[in-house]
């Protein structure tokens, strides 16, 4: 990452712009350098390769369908009476019947 040069602090310590100037080693972007300029993925592909990260969760293979399904109150107590995983064991109970 680059220092910008700040006039305050540089002046605090006897620096000035000139004396920041003469200290680059990054020379001025001309016209002619941004055509020939290249992507990072470009440059250095490999590296990009091995930096990428997926966002979010992994896809799964089988994802589950999101869909709304209105059910008699009672049948839906029912399960959630049984317990905290009373989502999964509806599923059970609707593939066993299919």
């Amino acid at each position: 990452m680059a220092i910008r040069f700040k006039a305050e602090d540089a002046a605090e310590k006897g620096y000035t712009k000139a004396d920041w100037d003469e200290v680059s080693d990054n020379p001025p972007i001309t016209e002619d350098r941004m055509k020939e300029a290249k992507s990072f993925k470009e440059a250095l592909p490999d590296l990009h390769e091995s930096i990428q990260r997926s966002r979010g969760r992994p896809k799964k293979a089988h994802p589950k369908a999101a869909v709304t399904l209105r059910l008699d109150p009672r049948v839906v107590e029912r399960f959630k009476a049984g317990g905290g995983d009373w989502r999964a064991r509806m599923v059970e109970a609707i593939e066993k019947a299919g």
